[in-house]
């Protein structure tokens, strides 16, 4: 990935990690917790714990 487009991957992914059900995302099979977003036109998808205000990303498709 470009050193441009990572350095804005990188502020969307602390953008999205302050509000992991905004920015786009929608849910993934009807589970409101397993989301998928586009970031600086990456595809994220990535699962949110409330519990303990954790964000885990599970796959990231850069084209």
């Amino acid at each position: 990935m470009p050193p441009a487009q990572r350095s804005a991957f990188d502020a969307g992914m602390l953008d999205l990690a302050a509000a992991p059900y905004g920015m786009g995302s929608a849910p993934v099979k009807d589970d409101p917790d397993r989301r998928e977003a586009t970031v600086s036109d990456v595809v994220v998808r990535y699962y949110v714990s409330n519990a303990v205000l954790t964000v885990t990303v599970v796959r990231v498709i850069y084209f």
